[in-house]
Order: C-alpha cells, then structure tokens, then sequence
C-alpha cells in the first residue's frame, strides 16, 4: 500500500543525528500534516547501557495503548544496526490504522533500507519490552533458514519493492492519498471473470509483507457447486474470492450464473491473524471497486463470514431467491343468512 506520505526535512536530520552517535539509543516518529515527523529522540545515559534498560528507562514511558507510532531503535552492535517498530495498537482510531500500516514501507525506504536489520509490527506494549523484543527474536530464529538461491530471489523481490512495488501490477485506490498494487496476473483473472471466460472462479490474498494483492491458486478441477467452493476457500487464511454460480431454480430450465462475492477471515492467533483482520476489511472496498469499475465483474451478492465452513448452499439460494410471501387480499365476512 503506498500512502503518498513522505519524510520531511526535520525527520532526515535527526535520523542523521541517530546514526551518527551511539549515545542516541532510538528515534520516534508520526505522521502530521501529511509528513512522516520526529517527535523525540532517546538518548542513553551510556553507551555501555544495555537494550533492556533502554527501552525500560526510554521507550516503555512513551508508548500509550491507544496511540499509534514509529520507533527506530539502536538493536544490534554492527551494521545495520537499527530495527524498525511500526506500532498499531487495536484501540488506535481507524484512520490512523489505516495511515500507519499504509506508510511503514515509505518510513525504511525514505530513511535508506540498508540502515535496518529488521522490522516488526507490534499491537500491544507487551510486545515493545526487553521480553517482548526477546520473544520476536526467539521466533524468528525458528523460521527455516533460506538456500542461497531463495536469498538471491528474496533480494530481486525487494529490490523491486524498493523500486516501486515492482513490476507486474497496477494500483488500485483505497481513497484519494492511498493505493495497494495489484497483480496483473489477478487483474487479468478478475477482466476473465467479467467477460464470462475462465474457470469462473478467482480468489485473491494479499501479501501482508510487500502490501500486494496476489492471485491465489485455483484447484486443478474448478468448483461448480457451493460445497466444492468452500473446499477450495483456505480454512486458516483470509481471501476475497469472486465465483460464478451457475444454478438452474424453481424448476427453471434456464440457469442463472450470478457472480458471489466471499470474503472470509479465520480466527487464528497470533500478531500476524491481528494484522490480516486490520488489513483485510481495509482492503475490500477496494478490491469490489478494481473488481466492478477495472475488470468489469458484476457481482450480485456479497458475502462475509468469519469461517469458510459456514458457507452453504442454501443460505446462498436464500440470499440470492428470498421467498416472496403472498397477502392474502381482505375477505369480508358473508353476510347473515335472511330470516324466512
């Protein structure tokens, strides 16, 4: 998602400050006026203090569990040497969830991707304390290390995204500052859908990492029924799926093939199911509107639910033919019979 946001000259020059000496321990920042702002720098008492009694000492007092933040931290003792936090509490309002996860990209790129080891996304004070930072790295150090060659490609990718989300995909508009790069690939497959070609199936992802919206694979053997759908609609992770239901109703020898629109969100635990529920409903809008006003597809229903599993045949059938219940006319009551 790219936001339109960029640095401003006061962020550059106190992140130079940052760099240039290790007594300043971290760097916090928001966004004002349509600019990424410094708000404060953290200066160590010592360059011998340790990271947990700086982020105790300077970091833990700053942090409000309803305001969202950037913070820049001196982590790690060679270069890079900083970590990047983007911090998003859920009690934050919706516009400023909506502006920190769109320009946490623009943040590491604007300030030179080569000063940062790494970044994390965070939702609770919890996770920005010396344990908290203790568990990420704990959690990282579990992920399967990557073959030289998944390394050379990692690098492509990102230095593609550095280039402006690569190439490959077009933008579509969340609003009048915000966009999220689509993938030609799901773009062709939603313009198949709305000329009535394809698989009549199309689901969609988007990748929480880069900010894309990807196409998601289809099964070998495309659906034509609700319960063959729903088998193929991932039971732990998010989608937007577009599916052409083609049915014959009422005892009609003519079949309908309306376009139903899913989206669909697991409950799974975990920081990364937290973000995929911010980012998700974020995105829907958007999606529908590349989906009608890019691709042409006309969706006649529109569907959310919590677990793919809830979807069936005949909750659809009733959305999509709701019975038509007939009033009686008022009869008035037969007269009494004459006296003879």
């Amino acid at each position: 998602m790219q936001s339109g946001i960029s640095a401003s000259q006061e962020l550059a020059s106190q992140f130079t400050t940052l760099l240039g000496s290790e007594s300043q321990f971290g760097l916090l920042v928001t966004i004002a006026n349509e600019q990424l702002r410094p708000l404060k720098l953290l200066t160590s008492s010592s360059p011998s203090r340790s990271f947990a009694d700086n982020v105790a000492a300077l970091l833990t007092p700053e942090i409000k569990p309803n305001e969202a933040l950037y913070i820049i931290l001196r982590r790690y003792p060679s270069s890079p040497a900083l970590v990047a936090v983007t911090y998003v509490p859920d009690t934050a309002p919706v516009r400023q969830k909506m502006l920190f996860a769109a320009t946490r990209l623009t943040l590491v790129r604007e300030l030179g991707s080569e000063h940062f080891r790494d970044t994390i996304f965070a939702t609770t004070p919890a996770e920005l304390t010396a344990a908290g930072f203790d568990k990420h790295d704990a959690h990282s150090a579990l992920e399967a290390p990557l073959t030289e060659e998944e390394r050379s490609l990692g690098e492509v990718k990102r230095a593609e995204q550095e280039a402006g989300a690569g190439t490959g995909s077009r933008a579509i508009h969340l609003s009048k500052q915000m966009s999220i790069p689509m993938s030609d690939s799901a773009i062709a497959a939603l313009e198949e859908l709305g000329a009535e070609r394809g698989s009549g199936l199309v689901m969609l992802s988007i990748n929480t990492d880069s900010e894309t919206i990807n196409l998601v694979p289809s099964p070998s053997t495309p659906p034509s029924t609700i319960p063959e759908l729903v088998q193929s609609i991932s039971p732990t992770e998010p989608r937007f799926t577009f599916f052409r239901f083609v049915h014959s109703y009422g005892g009609s020898s003519r079949d309908n093939a309306p376009v139903l629109f899913f989206y669909t969100c697991p409950a799974t635990p975990g920081t990364k199911a937290i973000k995929n529920r911010m980012i998700y409903p974020l995105m829907k809008r958007a999606v529908l509107d590349a989906a009608e006003k890019t691709a042409g597809v006309k969706v006649e229903k529109k569907f959310e639910i919590e677990d793919p599993g809830e979807i069936t045949e005949q909750s659809v059938l009733e959305e999509l033919h709701p019975k038509v219940e007939v009033r009686k006319g008022f009869s008035r009551p037969k007269r009494p019979a004459g006296r003879s």
